[in-house]
């Protein structure tokens, strides 16, 4: 992959997206200046003598403690170490890297005070992959994300562990190997490090990014099922969704018609059909999709302002010499955008279970009973329903807005937390989820179009068809099943099933 040059303050989605997926990433140069002044105005506004938050004061409860200069490198070493108290298993490296770019773009703005030397190191992490060991747990959202980035703080003294390679080694040997040397952090540097909303917004847009593929990946599962059913194409005539002129019912509904254009199961029907509706699940893809994706491009404007944000406390002007206390670091933008994707990530997987559902119900779909040829004997997708039910109930349980959500902490100086860190974390849960109900209709809907031979699809859903049927043969006698679940589920998640019909498919950006 091509590295991505972070230009502060106008990233754009994609090239976050990118950086998710692997690329590496580089500050622009120009942002030089801005941090050397930043750091310089930290020394100009000590020398006047006042107490400062975060400079020469304590911390959350203990603003009115003042630190003497003789202590100020302690100050912020104590804060660094202190607050590296997560718990839980380990973040996903991916999430961690998006973490530490956005730390980077936000510090690069000259606004946190941090010298240069102090971004080198992070930037050098990055781009040589040393990934700081960052506990999932532990963070409220407000006063930032504390604990999850001073634990990236930490391996930046030499402290805790460091992933290099596929080792998980002590942050002092990671660097070594690196050529790198650990940091004596100067004032206000450990605050600036660990305050802010990184670990919460790279985990929301981590679960943005999942719930983008594993939306446009239904488009093409529910298309595939509509034609197993022999359902109709009608509700996505254009002009039913231009009288209702929400922009994601349209793009869907057109992306759907595209999808199962030149159908000759589609053609075969179009006569004679004593059917006058499809169930909803079928009909309403528009409407329930189309909502969907209008809310995933909600929240994308919500996290690509957040990361490209100061969320930092205190920030410093330069060219006042002042340092303004605030609540940038509280993360209710990050909570609500969250609690969104989860709500779609779960309405994805509901939909998609009862296109299931009614595919293995003769009643219903009008194909074998479970999709086999030869029920009774053989179950066919009998407990794969089964399956994709329990995770869409798991997925509506974890669905619960953590927005609406706050505990006191700090002796109740921190009274109001916006719970992003946790809202945003469970999305990629969630999201695996999903893409396993999505992997079940992607099965079942080619199964049951199987059935239609010599009939065939559209060109792009044959494509499809194929693609699973390269690596899932057709389901005669029962046989385990785990591993054709696997296999679609890498088709999805690798993107090689979307990547057939790309151009059609909207997104979120």
């Amino acid at each position: 992959m091509n590295s991505i040059t972070l230009a502060p303050g106008s990233v754009t989605l994609a090239q976050w997206r990118t950086i998710y997926r692997g690329a590496p990433a580089r500050l622009d140069v120009a942002c030089s200046p801005l941090i050397a002044e930043s750091a310089a105005a930290v020394a100009r506004i000590l020398a006047k003598g006042r107490p400062v938050y975060g400079i020469n004061t304590g911390f959350g409860k203990l603003a009115s403690v003042r630190i003497g200069d003789e202590d100020l490198a302690a100050l912020q070493r104590n804060i660094v170490l202190s607050h590296a108290a997560g718990t839980g298993a380990p973040s996903p490296i991916s999430v961690i890297r998006l973490m530490m770019a956005l730390k980077l773009a936000s510090l690069a703005q000259g606004a946190s005070g941090v010298r240069p030397e102090t971004v080198t190191l992070l930037e050098a992490m990055l781009e040589m992959e040393l990934t700081p060991v960052v506990p999932c747990q532990g963070s409220v959202g407000a006063s930032g994300d504390l604990a999850p980035l001073a634990h990236m703080a930490t391996t930046m003294l030499g402290v805790g562990e460091i992933f290099l390679e596929d080792q998980r080694l002590p942050a002092a040997e990671a660097l070594r190997q690196a050529g790198l040397t650990a940091l004596e952090l100067g004032p206000k540097e450990g605050l600036a490090l660990l305050n802010g909303t990184q670990f919460s917004t790279a985990n929301a847009l981590a679960g943005l990014f999942e719930a983008e593929l594993l939306f446009r990946s239904a488009l093409v599962t529910g298309a595939l099922s509509t034609e197993a059913a022999k359902g109709s194409d009608t509700p996505f005539d254009p002009r039913i969704h231009l009288l209702r002129r929400h922009n994601g019912q349209i793009e869907v509904a057109t992306a759907l018609r595209a999808l199962m254009a030149g159908s000759a199961i589609r053609a075969s029907h179009l006569e004679n059909d004593a059917r006058v509706q499809d169930p909803y699940c079928l009909r309403c893809q528009p409407q329930v999709m189309g909502a969907a994706l209008d809310v995933l491009r909600q929240a994308a404007t919500t996290l690509t302002i957040e990361a490209n944000c100061v969320s930092d406390n205190p920030l410093i002007f330069p060219d006042t010499d002042e340092a303004l206390s605030g609540g940038n670091f509280h993360a209710e933008p990050v909570a609500f955008a969250s609690d969104m994707i989860a709500m779609v990530i779960c309405e994805i997987g509901s939909i998609t279970e009862r296109r299931i559902a009614m595919l293995v119900d003769p009643a219903l779909s009008g194909l074998p009973a479970f999709l086999t040829p030869h029920p009774g004997l053989n179950s066919g997708f009998m407990i794969p329903q089964v399956t994709a039910a329990a995770l869409v109930s798991e997925n509506k349980q974890r669905a619960y807005p953590a927005s609406v959500d706050s505990i006191p902490t700090s002796a109740n100086q921190e009274d109001h937390v916006s719970m992003a860190a946790h809202g945003a974390r469970r999305l990629l849960e969630m999201a695996e989820n999903a893409t396993a109900v999505v992997g079940i209709e992607l099965l079942a809907s080619v199964q049951g179009i199987d059935f239609h031979a010599p009939l065939a699809s559209s060109p792009l859903l044959e494509a499809a068809r194929k693609a699973l049927r390269a690596v899932v043969p057709a389901l005669g006698n029962d046989r385990h099943f785990h591993p054709d679940m696997e296999a679609a589920n890498h088709l999805i998640r690798s993107g090689t099933l979307v990547a057939l019909a790309d151009d059609l498919l909207p997104g979120v950006a």
